[in-house]
């Protein structure tokens, strides 16, 4: 498939990337997936693809799948789990370091949500899946 994405974080650099291909992602809360016997958590979305968002062509979306390896812990703020339809809209994706190389990397989303994630270390992956749709919308952001 022509200029499906596959990036690997295994720093803040290459995360801060990773950050800016999914920036304003829309996912519902049955896309966020943790399987603690793995120690894996997954965000399946559907990512604004801004890449191509420039020179007058058509905006895009594709469906796609961020996880991070090497989770030891979850915890939300401002989301309720167990509304599995519910809209979110990802901002951002930040770590902060601990006792190096463990840290927490969040997940921000629109509406003071987020969502942490202990982790051993920074492993995450991007991954389009699907080819892309038109979307007649750009995301904007209020200043």
């Amino acid at each position: 498939m022509p200029n499906r994405l596959k990036m690997i974080a295994m720093d803040g650099d290459d995360l801060s990337i990773v950050s800016a291909h999914c920036q304003d992602a829309v996912l519902r809360i049955a896309g966020l997936n943790f399987f603690k016997g793995e120690r894996r958590f997954v965000v399946t979305m559907n990512r604004f693809v801004w890449e191509t968002a420039v020179g007058g062509k058509a905006f895009e979306r594709r469906q796609s799948v961020l996880h991070f390896e090497r989770v030891t812990g979850v915890a939300t703020k401002g989301m309720d789990m167990r509304r599995k339809d519910h809209v979110l809209e990802l901002l951002a994706v930040t770590f902060t370091q601990g006792d190096a190389p463990a840290g927490t990397l969040e997940l921000v989303f629109a509406g003071d949500a987020t969502l942490r994630l202990e982790v051993e270390c920074i492993e995450a992956k991007l991954t389009d899946l699907d080819a892309a749709w038109e979307t007649p919308n750009q995301p904007a952001h209020k200043d």
